[in-house]
């Protein structure tokens, strides 16, 4: 599906973001230092945020239009967000983080959870999680709702480089199995190369196409 960043504008505390793109690859990086607006732009388009200028579209449907005032609403989008802060409930278990997103009443059985290796996790409280088992029911949870769109900020952050390329094998895996779009966000370019079929790079709200 094509997500269109049409004209988009969004003012931020020391410059505006700005963005006039189609994404199109299944797998897209975004890279770029800590403070460029990658985060903000992810709110735009989880809906979390609106511009004040310019249109958000996502294979077909208008989502922003800050011309007319229209505004899909986050539930609405039906796009997955996993924050840098994962949100995760610490007050529920792994399995009842991962039924809070879970669309199906079987959702625990689906092959997703395979692939992320879920199962071991399931009667564990959060608290007793590593950071990379927190990632994965993050993720999981994001993906048990079936979104069409999923967006990933700094998911690695808290990794190892050993757990960094495990999560990488896993993520290709998810992306295989469920075919849902993923933008990533890292401040590493490094990590982005070994997932990505597309790079865009982000400097003070400015983006630019690093490779194709």
């Amino acid at each position: 599906m094509v997500l269109t960043l049409e004209q988009l504008t969004l003012p931020l505390a020391e410059f505006t973001l700005e963005a006039d793109l189609k994404l199109t690859a299944t797998l897209t990086g975004l890279s770029g230092p800590s403070g460029s607006g990658k985060t903000s732009l992810l709110e735009l388009i989880a809906g979390l945020r609106r511009p004040k200028t310019g249109r958000i579209l996502f294979g077909g449907r208008l989502l922003d239009d800050a011309a007319t005032r229209q505004h899909v609403t986050p539930r609405e989008r039906n796009i997955g967000y996993v924050p840098q802060d994962l949100a995760l409930f610490p007050h529920l278990n792994a399995r009842r983080n991962l039924l809070y997103g879970c669309r199906k009443p079987d959702g625990l059985r689906d092959s997703l959870c395979e692939v992320l290796e879920l199962e071991p996790l399931l009667d564990r409280n959060i608290g007793q999680l590593s950071g990379g088992e927190k990632q994965r029911i993050a993720i999981g949870r994001a993906l048990l709702a079936e979104p069409r769109l999923l967006l990933l900020d700094e998911p690695t952050a808290s990794l190892d480089r050993r757990l960094k390329e495990r999560f990488h094998r896993r993520l290709k895996q998810v992306v295989e199995t469920t075919r849902v779009p993923v933008i990533y966000v890292s401040h590493n370019q490094d990590d982005l190369e070994a997932v990505c079929e597309e790079q865009l790079e982000m400097v003070r709200g400015k983006i630019q196409l690093v490779s194709p």
